[in-house]
């Protein structure tokens, strides 16, 4: 079924971008551009996404930095 209607994106794309990492409407907007014109489909975003695992997201609410790598200092 499709999510978005203005690029063609279907439920299991969404679904395939959020296994990979994305956790938000926004990644999942970066990532095949889903929710960037009307908006209309930005709910149903963020409902496929829920509250699941999203290990982004625990290492934040752990207060760990979410990205894999630390940043190096600087100079």
């Amino acid at each position: 079924m499709f999510v978005c209607s203005c690029f063609g994106v279907t439920e299991e794309q969404v679904r395939s971008h959020a296994d990979a990492g994305a956790c938000t409407p926004r990644q999942i907007a970066s990532a095949c551009k889903a929710g960037t014109d009307c908006g209309g489909c930005v709910r149903r975003i963020q409902a496929l996404l829920g509250r699941g695992a999203c290990p982004r997201r625990q290492l934040a609410d752990q207060g760990r930095p979410p990205l894999a790598t630390e940043l190096p200092e600087a100079a």
